[in-house]
């Protein structure tokens, strides 16, 4: 089945038009009767509400935030069949494409060996592909390089670390993102398989940077970041067929993993649980994204004009004035929480600016009810 943004492929130029529209005709359409539709059992996880077993999976943050030795690490729990932080893994073959900062990958591969790996000797099921490609115009070579390379069956999981590196025109661009979520999308659907793009937020922070129509196409969004206490936090914003919120907190370890040709010590870092709590440091000096500074003086609108007493609760503070989440979202939506007409967009944008504003500890809910933090 096509996924729903290839609507507008053919806008992207005649190469990537033409394709889609050859696959689209090839498509035998069918229609399935309501005794025929059956409930799937098949695993919905590659790592338990982390990881979807299939869509494009955006893993987004600022530089230097840890976000690719966080996802290395991740995706050889795939490959190891190893339990994630106490989560099910179901294992299978990682293609790990590395756009940027080959040589630096080997020491952290090694790294990972000494720790980790030191009495394996089987095969890991994981394939470096270490060249610099542009996925709109390369994506059928990847996808016939990864069936020729791949003896395990089809991977898992292909990895495009990062979309800049492997993304041609501007980021901004629906045209251009179109193209390049049109080609993440062929990789998926040529393995069923679940593609993890690696990316950078936006200025403002709080969201992956450029056109919204990556949001729409994502699966799953994983924001990662750096705490006072310098522990990597990765946070579950999005999850299209799951619940949102899980929150995974590392820390990197440093291992010497060799000597250069100089006789100076090669050092590189592994990825370790941290047993500490996410710091977000003073809530005044959180700098929040736009949607999310929409949201939160939606919500104070919304409770300026209709807040009431909240219900006898015992997770409620009794001096709070709530109003619904219902409410609160109309409000959001009236005040241009999303520059897109859409529905579905709208419905994005509030969901990821609620989430950021209870994650800070800035708006509280329980059940239906919100307010204000004190």
């Amino acid at each position: 089945m096509l996924h729903s943004a290839h609507r507008n492929y053919a806008e992207t130029g005649p190469d990537i038009g033409h394709q889609i529209e050859r696959v689209a005709q090839q498509i035998e359409l069918e229609l399935i009767s309501w005794d025929q539709i059956k409930l799937s059992t098949a695993a919905r996880y590659l790592v338990k509400n982390i990881v979807p077993s299939e869509g494009l999976i955006v893993v987004y943050g600022p530089p230097k935030c840890g976000k690719t030795f966080w996802v290395f690490d991740l995706v050889m729990h795939i490959a190891l069949g190893w339990t994630y932080r106490g989560r099910r893994t179901h294992q299978g073959t990682v293609c790990y494409c590395l756009f940027e900062g080959q040589r630096a990958f080997t020491a952290r591969a090694e790294a990972f060996r000494q720790k980790h790996l030191a009495e394996q000797t089987d095969d890991v099921p994981f394939y470096l592909m270490p060249t610099p490609l542009a996925l709109v115009k390369d994506h059928p070579r990847l996808i016939q390089t990864i069936k020729r390379r791949v003896h395990q069956g089809r991977p898992a999981a292909v990895v495009l670390d990062t979309l800049n590196r492997s993304f041609t025109g501007s980021e901004s661009s629906d045209v251009d993102m179109t193209a390049y979520v049109a080609a993440a999308d062929a990789v998926r659907e040529a393995f069923d398989c679940a593609v993890i793009i690696v990316h950078h937020s936006g200025l403002e922070g709080g969201r992956p940077r450029g056109h919204t129509a990556l949001f729409g196409a994502e699966a799953a969004q994983i924001g990662v970041s750096r705490d006072p206490a310098k522990n990597i936090i990765a946070t579950v914003e999005f999850m299209k067929d799951g619940a949102e919120g899980e929150i995974v907190v590392s820390r990197l370890e440093v291992i010497e993993v060799g000597i250069d040709d100089d006789g100076e010590p090669i050092t590189s870092c592994v990825v370790v649980p941290s047993d500490d709590q996410p710091q977000v440091g003073s809530r005044k000096n959180i700098r929040l994204p736009e949607s999310a500074t929409i949201a939160l003086n939606a919500l104070k609108s919304a409770v300026t004009d209709h807040g009431i007493a909240p219900p006898a609760s015992n997770h409620i503070p009794a001096s709070a004035k709530v109003v619904t989440e219902n409410l609160w979202r109309r409000y959001a939506y009236q005040m241009g929480i999303s520059s897109s007409g859409e529905d579905r967009a709208k419905q994005i944008a509030f969901k990821r600016a609620a989430e950021k504003l209870k994650a800070v500890s800035i708006v509280s809910q329980w059940g239906e009810q919100c307010w204000l933090a004190a």
